[in-house]
């Protein structure tokens, strides 16, 4: 059977969220996740929480979930600051960090250049070396962006290369915005996994539920074997564009992967953590 790795990502479902979620109410959701069989979690994020304030109790949520041997814990940064917090908890196995082929999308979600970006990156992989974390990093608008922006596949291509040039082991590929077309996503994902070498090539999507599997499916048969996705599709990037895309569904990854003859385990164990997901989703999306 093939092998695929499947990274659940509540941190990126749950930054959007106009209502601030109680931290015991992300531990629990975090356990359930745990429970359900889950070993790849993007769980958290160590940003500025003026930024997205639904991440300001990181460190407090990682430090009352208790040990978690054998998952793997991502934590995302987009500074050193960021790191150190990151670092500091003990718990984040391993960094991410967004890149981007994108100038426009950098000086909106950070505040860099590409440059600065660049410079960042390769201190950050410093402090993780040191620490003893791995690290993933994410090429932003790898399909395109709607600001202008020079963009086509070879910058895509050369910018997942620079970063496993770094020695950092993951590079995902982001449809930020949520606009690519399979056959899009079919081409960008063959290409850059064409010219790896020794680096995972992972795919982080947005997408209407009505779009997923197709895009699942796209990457899949380009040969990527690495799935970013959230528990019914919920988050969005909320610096990318007005309006939140949400992320790929899990569920839609599971289904379109069961096309290929790839069965995942979680599929039976998911409906505990989905009730648990769809009553967070109505109690903390409603502005009040």
């Amino acid at each position: 059977m093939e092998s695929v790795k499947l990274i659940e990502c509540p941190r990126d479902a749950w930054q959007g969220l106009p209502r601030q979620i109680p931290t015991e109410r992300k531990v629990e959701y975090l356990r359930g996740l745990v429970a359900a069989g889950f070993q790849h979690i993007d769980a958290v994020s160590f940003v500025s929480p003026k930024a997205v304030p639904q991440m300001a109790d990181s460190e407090e949520v990682l430090a009352r979930l208790g040990p978690l041997d054998g998952v793997e814990i991502i934590g995302i940064v987009v500074n050193e600051k960021g790191a150190e917090r990151a670092i500091a908890t003990g718990k984040v196995t391993t960094l991410g960090y967004p890149c981007s082929v994108s100038e426009t999308f950098l000086r909106r979600n950070q505040n860099q250049s590409l440059d600065e970006n660049e410079a960042v990156l390769r201190r950050i992989k410093e402090m993780a070396d040191e620490a003893g974390l791995e690290m993933v990093a994410y090429v932003s608008m790898a399909f395109g962006n709607p600001y202008g922006d020079a963009w086509n596949e070879e910058k895509v291509v050369e910018a997942a290369t620079a970063i496993a040039n770094l020695g950092i082991g993951a590079v995902s590929l982001a449809d930020t915005v949520g606009a690519a077309e399979p056959e899009l996503i079919h081409r960008v994902t063959t290409a850059v996994l064409h010219e790896r070498a020794g680096f995972e090539v992972g795919i982080h999507m947005h997408s209407t539920r009505a779009g997923a599997a197709a895009k699942v499916l796209a990457a899949f048969d380009a040969g990527c074997r690495r799935f970013d996705a959230a528990i019914g599709g919920l988050g969005g990037c909320p610096f990318a564009q007005d309006e939140l895309v949400g992320n790929i569904p899990t569920e839609e990854v599971i289904r379109g992967l069961e096309q290929r003859g790839v069965m995942l385990p979680i599929r039976d164990s998911l409906v505990g953590v989905m009730e648990l997901n769809s009553e967070m989703a109505d109690e903390f999306s409603a502005q009040h």
